[in-house]
């Protein structure tokens, strides 16, 4: 790509016939974030939380601002493959290593909203898949895939979806996984979740298969997503790139879309 094509992106960003949408959640001290299995350290991952330092006072007259702490998994957040055990033994592999031209790349958006919420357990199929690829085309190699589902405007506790016998929220069949990573070879995939596995996927053969499949094959994730009604089809370029933290497994990001204003 030659300088005109940057300078016809930054002609867009500059004139409005690009339109850059927000995808990402604020964190806050009401931020849901994943509950480990309590044998595994329930409560164990910081939720948000900001403490003042100073704010044109006597601790700084001058300057506001404040300590934050939280686990890497909190909010609208990056998986590194790192993250799980399949992924591991990669190479450049967490988020101060992963190549950052992963960072920036083409999204297709899948829709599954009537789908979810007819059944908050749903899990997108290869058919389903491919059913939307013979309306849209064949996903491109290197595009994130994000699967939309609305879960996001879910605002109460029906976010997590707790029941008696876990969570129960939208997530993949381990088949679609394998398809997506091996046969799109895609950069990764992103949910309006709070993982991008479904809340019942502690059950599901192999357990958790979008982290077990999806990092194993060096393929990153995005959860907590929102927005993605504002996104077309395919069109999109996603800018979603980590805090650059050594050997880190993921962080909380700032995921951007850039799509066209019409």
């Amino acid at each position: 790509m030659g300088s005109n094509a940057l300078m016809e992106l930054a002609q867009g960003l500059t004139s409005g016939g690009i339109k850059v949408v927000d995808l990402s959640v604020t964190l806050s001290a009401d931020t849901p974030i994943l509950e480990l299995p309590e044998e595994f350290g329930w409560g164990k991952s910081w939720p948000f939380s900001k403490e003042e330092i100073s704010r044109y006072d006597d601790r700084g007259p001058a300057w506001y601002w404040n300590n934050i702490k939280c686990g890497e998994h909190t909010g609208t957040h990056f998986d590194a493959p790192i993250h799980w055990v399949t992924g591991k033994d990669h190479e450049d592999h967490a988020t101060d290593t992963l190549p950052p031209d992963r960072f920036v790349a083409p999204a297709v958006v899948i829709d599954a909203v009537a789908e979810a919420t007819a059944d908050p357990d749903f899990l997108m199929s290869v058919d389903f898949v491919k059913a939307w690829e013979a309306k849209h085309g064949e996903i491109p190699e290197g595009s994130w895939v994000l699967y939309r589902t609305d879960w996001s405007t879910r605002e109460d506790e029906t976010f997590l979806n707790h029941s008696d016998d876990g969570m129960h929220t939208p997530g993949w069949d381990p088949a679609t996984v394998t398809f997506l990573a091996e046969e799109r070879n895609v950069i990764g995939v992103g949910v309006e979740t709070v993982g991008t596995d479904s809340g019942q996927a502690s059950a599901q053969d192999p357990m958790f298969p979008c982290h077990n499949l999806m990092h194993g094959a060096n393929k990153c994730g995005l959860a907590s997503l929102r927005n993605l009604d504002q996104l077309p089809a395919t069109g999109a370029v996603l800018i979603a790139a980590p805090l650059k933290i050594e050997n880190g497994s993921g962080s909380p990001c700032r995921v951007l879309a850039l799509v066209p204003a019409a």
